[in-house]
């Protein structure tokens, strides 16, 4: 679906949606304990969904009540089903691992097609190392997966740090319930650093002990059942991040509230990236303020830790006076699309100059864009979502293309821009 986008200014308050990377962590961590969980406020989105069917598929007993989702773990079974998790990669990587601890049988995962094109290979060779049989259908290191089920044994395995810290988060996940406990050894430097640190915050709060050596070594015990929890998702940094600068780009004011900076998030660097191209950003309690300027000035950023960020970062680069280099998101190229490659092919139609580096993009801002194009979000959630965003600041308005693409992380984003004044009607 298409919408057409006109020139306007955003201004107004809306509340942050729910984080997803923390409602897939909570619903994987109340599957693993054992007894009943709450989970307060999760998202609900065509991700997050495939993160609690596959629960339900592998024993969970879920039950929602209002905002609240009540969470059964502790008794898994074989699926009865094959787990598809649509677009998901978290999905996808915990759950091929979490899989293994089913009873005996097999577990099959597949997706969409993007998902059927995600390197999967170091995971499921780290896997083995721990007694997992599991394989590629295909024999080339992608979905489909086959995982075979009866437990995982344990023991040492080995895992690259560059490619996702899925794989790293999802070898945790698994190793709690192992029967001999593992040793993880994270081979490099690991790109998204935070969203480990989530899933050790999240084992935490459920129970589940994990000991570590900064990012390079982590020991889990075994045969762990943690404990039920109750767990409030916290507001989501890298939604808030496309009505923040939405508000920078257009000249307005946006308000964000329902962000919570004690828990770790990678895109609440969004706070510093704004005020790094001289907005103007007010941090207070939970709400963060943004009064913009329409454009900005170039910099240099580094976003091996928060590569979601990627995306909305060179829509304000567009906008800046002078050259922004980002750097550090060589792994970008492995989300919903090649993010390098498609954004840099949508900013040029728009007559940004834009280099292509291997790890990241070099771009030349212009303080007017006309617009007035057709902007391919290629099946991506965010770059749909940046490039909406992109267009309401130009002089003639843009067609973007993918507004379907936002159920799968933000389904609200369409209504919350309206509401802070974004003019678009859907073609």
């Amino acid at each position: 679906m298409k919408v057409r986008v006109y020139p306007s200014r955003l201004f107004g308050e809306v509340e942050a949606p729910p984080s997803k990377s923390y409602t897939h962590r909570a619903y994987a961590a109340a599957l693993l304990a054992d007894g009943e969980s709450i989970l307060i406020n999760p998202l609900r989105s065509r991700d997050t969904e495939a993160t609690k069917n596959a629960c339900t598929l592998l024993g969970a007993g879920v039950r929602e009540d209002g905002r609240r989702v009540l969470v059964r773990g502790g008794a898994f079974k074989t699926p009865d089903d094959v787990i598809d998790v649509g677009n998901s990669g978290t999905t996808l990587r915990f759950f091929t691992a979490i899989s293994a601890l089913a009873p005996k049988g097999y577990a099959i995962l597949t997706g969409d097609e993007s998902i059927r094109r995600r390197p999967m290979k170091p995971l499921l060779e780290a896997l083995r190392s721990l007694g997992v049989w599991c394989r590629s259908s295909r024999l080339d290191g992608r979905a489909p997966i086959i995982v075979r089920c009866g437990g995982v044994d344990g023991g040492e395995a080995r895992i690259t740090g560059g490619i996702s810290s899925q794989f790293i988060s999802a070898l945790l996940y698994a190793s709690v319930r192992s029967r001999r406990g593992a040793r993880i050894i994270v081979d490099g430097e690991p790109v998204s650093r935070p969203y480990i640190d989530a899933s050790l915050e999240v084992l935490r709060r459920f129970g589940f002990r994990v000991r570590r050596e900064g990012y390079a070594l982590f020991e889990v015990e075994g045969c762990q059942v943690g404990e039920p929890c109750e767990f409030r998702i916290p507001g989501d940094f890298g939604s808030a991040a496309f009505l923040l600068a939405g508000g920078q780009l257009t000249g307005g004011e946006v308000i964000v509230k329902g962000l919570d900076r004690s828990l770790p998030q990678a895109d609440s660097a969004i706070i510093e990236v704004l005020r790094g191209i001289s907005c103007d950003v007010e941090v207070s309690g939970d709400r963060v303020r943004v009064r913009g300027s329409g454009g900005g000035c170039g910099g240099e950023y580094d976003l091996r830790d928060s590569p979601d960020l990627l995306p909305v970062l060179t829509v304000l680069a567009s906008r800046s006076r002078g050259e922004t280099l980002i750097r550090g998101v060589g792994h970008a190229r492995f989300k919903e699309s090649d993010r390098i490659m498609c954004v840099a092919s949508e900013l040029r139609k728009l007559g940004i100059e834009v280099e292509v580096l291997e790890d990241g993009l070099r771009i030349r801002g212009r303080g007017r864009i006309v617009g007035g194009c057709l902007l391919n979000s290629h099946g991506d959630h965010r770059l749909f979502m940046a490039f909406t965003i992109l267009a309401a600041s130009t002089e003639r308005g843009c067609l973007v293309d993918g507004a379907e693409t936002a159920a799968i992380s933000y389904p609200q984003f369409l209504d919350h821009v309206r509401r802070l004044g974004l003019r678009f009607e859907e073609v």
